[in-house]
């Protein structure tokens, strides 16, 4: 792909996130750093998609969208064929297929994905649980946790705390520091339910330097050197093995992919 800037468009009638799921998977498959999504949610009528479409044929990209009003998505389809703009039904198709596959009608209520059921509250106890718990701020919750994150600075650990919690599963996470004696409470956790987090120490340095570029901290600092990262790995990964836990290399995994074996493990 070129230098250029490039922006997709995800549009729906609910908050959009199926669409955007969709989207930045698809994104991963490519070398595209250059391309920006924006999420446009809670469409209700024609005329907002007649302005958005115009919006994009102006500007370029493209749209996908999860629209479950038959009236919009046509709306959607001869926009895109006016301006010649693409637009991607997400969701179209999938409701096509049940129909004629089990003759069934769809209920065509936006955000059923997200209503507030029983699901929805457990999720935001596990987001505000990971919150409390991160980077080991309440060491006495560790025994309460679904699953407990462990590894060095700058492994993941906390996006990854945050993501699991979407799941509906309650995570604690505690950083690994040579000269920080780590809690009791950590030997009391099962092995099974213990993931440590490690990294190739190269790529950990090229993370580390950009964070103290980010911080205004000064280049060279004992953080950001390859013997201080492979100390802080060699102690970590001694006292991972000391607990049993499974050892994940994240070294260029997404968060996603690192969930999936994570919940995979636990299932």
């Amino acid at each position: 792909m070129s230098k250029h800037s490039y922006e997709i468009t995800i549009c729906s009638d609910s908050v959009g996130e199926t669409a955007e799921a969709v989207v930045r998977a698809t994104i991963r498959q490519f070398d595209a750093h250059q391309v920006r999504t924006k999420r446009i949610g809670h469409i209700k009528n024609e005329d907002e998609i007649r302005a958005i479409m115009e919006e994009v044929a102006r500007t370029g990209g493209f749209v996908a969208y999860t629209l479950v009003q038959p009236e919009l998505r046509e709306m959607m389809k001869e926009e895109a064929i006016r301006l010649g703009v693409r637009a991607v039904d997400i969701m179209g198709p999938m409701m096509q297929a049940f129909i004629d596959t089990f003759n069934d009608s769809p209920k065509r209520q936006p955000g059923l994905l997200h209503q507030l059921d029983e699901d929805y509250f457990r999720r935001v106890e596990a987001i505000e649980f990971a919150v409390k718990c991160d980077d080991g701020r309440d060491t006495s919750a560790l025994l309460k946790a679904d699953i407990l994150l462990v590894g060095i600075s700058r492994t993941s650990k906390t996006p990854l705390s945050i993501f699991l919690a979407h799941k509906g599963l309650k995570v604690s996470n505690l950083p690994l520091v040579p000269e920080v004696k780590v809690p009791k409470e950590l030997f009391l956790v099962p092995g099974e339910r213990i993931f440590g987090l490690t990294m190739d120490p190269e790529h950990l340095l090229k993370i580390r330097t950009e964070r103290l570029r980010t911080v205004g901290l000064p280049y060279g600092a004992k953080y950001a050197t390859l013997e201080r990262i492979s100390e802080e790995l060699d102690y970590a990964h001694g006292l991972m093995k000391q607990v049993g836990c499974l050892i994940i290399n994240v070294t260029d995994k997404a968060i996603e992919e690192t969930a999936g074996i994570i919940m995979s493990h636990i299932k």
